[in-house]
């Protein structure tokens, strides 16, 4: 008769990482949840290499291809190229697509969505976003709060907070700063949590004094801003792999748009200092592919590398994608009673963050995605 548990008991034999500096041996999945208890049972599947939580991928594009919104099956196969990577988690920053028919699949990271951005009329890449007259800002905001936190508890809204303005010819803000602290308090007061795409130097005073949950790409952080954003917890997400991308941008638009080259070369130039600064001050990085139209999904690895290549240590590169980011969306790490979504690799990750482009094996709420069930269960 076959074996009807949902969920094979798998024993994991290698080194458990419970955080940067602390790993333990003797770690169970049992109804897909971990134990650090013996089961009485046989485990149906034995599992070698270093232990770690599915790893976060904390911005992230599910569901957004170039011009709009994708269709169920690209979503899906974005959703299972980020799960072949190793990324379990992934905070979903602003797409057009409604992925929530995602959740709970087991070929598909668990997602915490953003909802749609929220960008200035005509100032952003077309489709991708609602763009909105000043005047509409801070009720479209708080509806895609409201969207948001529906879909999970833990739901952000993605504010453009700045692109380029054809008029001056050079990145801008996109909205006037009372505009924007009113929009961040409306999302706080529906429960969500505000981020939002900052290439600029000018806009940051604007959404740190607003009160911003986060800050994306961050390429124009001064020294002035970086101890306003440690003493206020403001994390920032470099998404690096996409930041590389900024000479193609810088080719296309000085023709046309000069100064703007300009400035997006002399922002790309500084990136690596730029995340080593913030690092160093005691700001919090988290690492973000930009995974989307142009960088294509399932590149946590590269990011970290990249984290790395910018000054972290290894092992802070890694939690950067790993412990504090799981702590910082809310999500469990590998405790007792956790839903069981690890990864395996043949090494130290913290020793060589090489390894993380081949993990050994992905678990993912006690199941091996894609991956024929033992004997007896199929």
């Amino acid at each position: 008769m076959p074996d009807m548990r949902r969920h094979p008991v798998i024993e994991f034999t290698g080194p458990v990482l419970l955080g940067p500096d602390d790993e333990a041996l003797g770690l169970w999945s049992v109804d897909g949840r971990l134990t650090f208890r013996m089961p009485t049972v046989e485990p149906d599947l034995t599992l070698d290499g270093w232990v770690v939580p599915g790893l976060v991928d904390a911005h992230c594009h599910i569901g957004l291809v170039e011009g709009g919104a994708a269709d169920e099956a690209t979503s899906l196969a974005q959703a299972r190229a980020d799960l072949a990577a190793g990324t379990l988690l992934v905070r979903d920053a602003g797409s057009p697509a409604d992925t929530r028919w995602l959740t709970g699949r087991a070929d598909a990271p668990r997602i915490i969505r953003a909802a749609r951005h929220v960008a200035a009329s005509r100032r952003y890449l077309r489709g991708l976003a609602l763009e909105v007259e000043d005047r509409d800002l801070v009720e479209t905001v708080r509806e895609q709060a409201r969207l948001s936190v529906a879909a999970d508890p833990r739901g952000w809204v993605k504010l453009v907070g700045d692109w380029i303005d054809r008029d001056a010819g050079d990145l801008r803000p996109s909205f006037p700063a009372e505009l924007v602290a009113e929009a961040i308090a409306a999302a706080h007061e529906e429960g969500a949590r505000v981020t939002a795409h900052c290439f600029g130097e000018e806009v940051l005073d604007d959404v740190i004094a607003a009160g911003i949950d986060c800050i994306e790409h961050a390429t124009g952080l001064q020294p002035e801003h970086l101890p306003r954003l440690a003493e206020a917890n403001i994390p920032i997400v470099p998404t690096l792999i996409n930041i590389a991308t900024f000479p193609d941008i810088v080719a296309q638009a000085e023709p046309k748009f000069p100064v703007y080259a300009a400035h997006m070369h002399a922002l790309w130039e500084g990136r690596y200092e730029n995340v080593a600064r913030a690092y160093a001050a005691g700001v919090q990085v988290f690492a973000g592919t930009d995974a989307g139209s142009v960088i294509a999904h399932g590149r946590i690895a590269d990011e970290v590398a990249e984290l790395h290549r910018a000054g972290l240590p290894s092992v802070v590169a890694l939690d950067a994608a790993c412990w504090s980011a799981r702590e910082w969306l809310g999500a469990e790490n590998l405790e007792e009673g956790a839903p069981a979504d690890v990864v395996l690799y043949a090494q130290d990750p913290r020793r060589n963050l090489g390894t993380l482009a081949a993990p050994r094996r992905v678990v993912l709420n006690g199941d091996l995605p894609g991956e024929k069930r033992p004997s007896g269960m199929e």
